[in-house]
């Protein structure tokens, strides 16, 4: 499988966030999403075989992964490699664009789902089939006051809170925390705030890859 890199950071999003994580960031993605920042995912890394990525993995001290990207479940490589996480006991997540089946991916895994919002540039990706996955979360990232509102249309038509956490994360540098907050409270919203943590402190970072 093709990995940009890994390296043991705190995590700064999902329900998790704050948890030292071990992070595999795998190379590819087939979206072209306008707040993306990690485009240096979408060609640069190194192919590595599945014993490999986890003898890199255990190298560090933590007990939690998070497969990320690029979109990680481009390559067949990755389900492989989150199922033998899980049986070596490792709390693992997945980070994953939406526009993918999470269906075959180990139960085991906690999977945040993305659903690209109008100003993503990929509005119309995420596969409905996603939603039935247990075990998932959904994050929208918020870039202005219309896809907030699409954001809770879409949360309500597929009554996604009843069953599952919702995430709001605001678009970094793009959007006020504090609009969203407050947005969130004015409209009586289920969703819970997300801020990208890692991106408002300094984490020491090992780079391993």
């Amino acid at each position: 499988m093709k990995i940009n890199e890994i390296f043991f950071s705190i995590q700064g999003e999902s329900t998790l966030v704050g948890c030292p994580t071990i992070f595999v960031r795998t190379s590819g993605c087939h979206l072209r999403c306008t707040y993306c920042d990690t485009k240096y995912a979408y060609h640069e890394g190194r192919q590595m075989t599945v014993p490999e990525v986890l003898s890199a993995i255990a190298a560090y001290p933590s007990k939690r992964v998070c497969l990320t990207g690029g979109e990680p479940l481009l390559q067949k490589e990755s389900f492989e490699l989150l199922t033998h996480l899980c049986d070596q006991n490792y709390a693992v997540s997945v980070e994953t664009s939406g526009d993918i089946s999470c269906l075959a991916v180990d139960a085991r895994v906690r999977c945040v789902i993305d659903v690209k919002t109008p100003s993503s540039g990929e509005l119309g990706r995420f596969k409905l089939q996603n939603l039935t996955r247990p075990n998932s979360e959904f994050k929208f990232v918020i870039g202005s006051d219309e896809d907030f509102f699409w954001s809770e249309a879409f949360v309500k038509q597929y009554c996604i809170a009843e069953k599952n956490v919702v995430l709001y994360s605001p678009s970094f540098e793009i959007i006020d925390p504090r609009w969203l907050a407050e947005k969130i409270l004015q409209q009586k919203s289920t969703a819970r705030l997300q801020l990208q943590l890692h991106k408002y402190i300094w984490s020491p970072s090992v780079r391993g890859v």
